[in-house]
């Protein structure tokens, strides 16, 4: 019974060997192929997906360097701008300056000619009230006044003198 019953049970595992090679084994083989197939084709998905996030990667790198370059022409732009303005707002505040200065100096002017104008009307007014005082004073006393009169006809009386003389003297030049 040994020997038989060990080639029982060989040729039971000869034919279970059989049965698994002859329709299990494909079947495990076709699955087994599959699932190869199926790895294979995520791994070249996942490589594919690799150098498409590495492409992203290196397409968004190269969108933030050149923001980067934008921002700072912007930056540099604004700064310019910026001095621009500054030297612009400097210049019309300097002519503003010189405007209002000048307009200073005028009114001054201006303002100086005003007051000699016054001030000689004034002067005038205060010459005429004085000499009109000194006149009134001189010629208060009856004395006083015949005197003024006397010293007046005595210069009318001396240019008529020396106007005869011309005259004179001119129609003896005449003469000869």
């Amino acid at each position: 019974m040994d020997v038989s019953s060990t080639i029982i049970e060989l040729v039971g595992f000869v034919v279970v060997v059989v049965v698994l090679w002859r329709y299990v084994a494909p079947r495990i083989r076709t699955a087994t192929r599959g699932q190869q197939d199926l790895i294979r084709a995520q791994i070249k998905a996942s490589e594919k997906a690799s150098a498409l996030l590495a492409e992203a990667q290196r397409k968004y790198s190269d969108a933030v360097a050149e923001a980067r370059v934008e921002s700072a022409k912007i930056r540099d732009g604004a700064r310019a701008d910026a001095q621009r303005i500054v030297v612009e707002m400097r210049e019309q505040a300097e002519r503003e300056v010189a405007r209002i200065k000048q307009r200073g100096e005028d009114d001054l002017v201006s303002q100086r000619q005003q007051v000699i104008r016054e001030l000689r009307g004034r002067i005038g007014q205060l010459s005429v009230d004085l000499a009109g005082r000194l006149v009134t004073e001189h010629l208060s006393t009856e004395a006083q006044r015949a005197q003024t009169v006397d010293r007046l006809l005595d210069e009318l009386a001396d240019m008529s003198a020396r106007d005869e003389a011309a005259v004179a003297g001119g129609s003896s030049k005449g003469d000869t």
